[in-house]
């Protein structure tokens, strides 16, 4: 089997981004993990030699993707599988979250993803090959009371992620949307340390409680990263990947009461939906 070179984004000590490291060096394959602090992952790379390079890389920076990805091709002579894995939660109102933090949000959780998309298409695209695995979330599908931004920033993920699939299907690409759920990572830490900030009162309850739940939670998440990831490449390796790729069973059984119930309200009001034609023709 030929050996494939991974790109990761948000390689994060503790994080899905590691977890894919771990996973693709296990199969004998080779990676490059980007992260804004690079030096947290010197020790973990060393044991490895020449199969890993670590690059500096923010995400939110255009001219620092285009030369991670210009540096990982050089280096390896190509990239085969992208993980878009850079991304944070934030949590706030709808009505209550500052517009700069709202844009902030989308440009690291989005358009990021899109511009290292972008950066590494053109060599997959000459080689007629490679694999795009875009790191979304349950929230992507169901969107999260207190995360309606961060839900908002995952459900276009999808969006792109479903078109994008089709649009280079016919080049030799295929691309996978993975939506974990409650995972054991260091994304739950940081929300001890992020008070409420919210600007309208009336809110306020509701985020209190959503920022003790997440505290709760941390590190007692069902989720295993490992386990999660090694899914991820078993659904990669079938003879026909899925489109997406739900991780943990809390998420499963979100996504599947989610649709059902969205599924049965569409039809419904089917009497309603196909009443807004024009009237038929004789």
């Amino acid at each position: 089997m030929t050996t494939k070179t991974w790109f990761i984004t948000g390689g994060t000590p503790g994080g899905f981004g590691m977890a894919y490291a771990d996973a693709a060096l296990e199969i004998g394959d080779r990676v490059v993990l980007t992260a804004r602090r690079p030096a947290e992952l010197e020790t973990w790379a060393r044991a490895y030699g020449d199969r890993v390079l670590v690059l500096p890389l923010d995400v939110t920076d255009a001219e620092q993707v285009q030369t991670a990805v210009r540096k990982a091709e050089e280096h390896f002579g190509g990239i085969d599988v992208l993980v878009n894995n850079a991304g944070r939660g934030w949590y706030g109102s709808i009505e209550g979250t500052a517009d700069a933090d709202v844009r902030a949000m989308f440009e690291l959780n989005f358009f990021a993803l899109l511009a290292v998309i972008r950066a590494a298409l053109p060599g997959m695209r000459a080689r007629g090959s490679g694999w795009i695995v875009n790191m979304s979330s349950v929230a992507g599908l169901s969107g999260v009371t207190g995360f309606g931004y961060y839900s908002a920033t995952k459900f276009a993920v999808e969006a792109v992620t479903e078109v994008l699939r089709e649009e280079v299907a016919p080049l030799g690409i295929r691309v996978m949307a993975v939506e974990p759920g409650s995972f054991r990572t260091h994304a739950y830490a940081g929300f001890a340390d992020e008070p409420v900030a919210e600007s309208i009162a009336e809110y306020r309850p509701m985020l209190e409680q959503v920022r003790s739940a997440m505290v709760a939670q941390n590190g007692t998440q069902p989720g295993d990263p490992q386990r999660g990831v090694r899914a991820v490449v078993a659904a990669m390796a079938q003879d026909s990947p899925p489109r997406r790729l739900v991780l943990g069973g809390g998420g499963y059984d979100t996504v599947v009461e989610t649709l059902e119930n969205s599924l049965a309200e569409i039809r419904a009001r089917e009497t309603l939906s196909r009443g807004a034609d024009f009237p038929p023709t004789d």
